[in-house]
């Protein structure tokens, strides 16, 4: 199958490559099925496509890279809809603003979305009692100018 994407222009996918949220994400529940696409050269930035809507895109990241004190605990609904039986068969991704000048980009902490990599399945989970935020400071003051 070939889509058109935001970012990386025309992709062919596998099925197997197609993410699916029964639920939608949150502001898109039409939204079903998306890809993950990593960005050139570089290991830590991922693209998630929709692959019906070409501009709908996502840019996310794994948050452990960059909040090493992060904890999310995956509440039992979750665990159930998307049928994890293992720890390691989750991915924890964060949705990231992308500001201008790139520095400024924030992360979503109080929204992780959860994969199951094992069936393809995914989740936006909400947080609550927790001290996360919508846009936590992806790079402190002063470190991304290397100061």
């Amino acid at each position: 199958m070939r889509i058109e994407t935001k970012y990386h222009g025309e992709k062919e996918l596998q099925e197997a490559d197609i993410l699916t949220f029964a639920n939608g994400i949150p502001g898109f529940e039409g939204e079903k099925k998306f890809v993950l696409l990593a960005f050139p050269d570089n290991t830590v930035f991922y693209a998630l496509q929709s692959v019906t809507t070409p501009e709908l895109c996502f840019v996310v990241t794994d948050p452990f890279s960059f909040f090493l004190d992060y904890h999310v605990k995956i509440d039992d609904a979750t665990i159930e809809t998307l049928k994890i039986e293992k720890e390691e068969d989750v991915t924890l991704l964060s949705v990231l603003t992308v500001q201008d000048p790139f520095e400024k980009t924030t992360a979503n902490l109080q929204a992780p979305v959860i994969i199951n990599k094992k069936n393809q399945t995914g989740r936006q989970l909400i947080l609550t009692g927790t001290p996360y935020e919508t846009r936590h400071a992806l790079f402190p003051a002063g470190v991304a100018k290397g100061e």
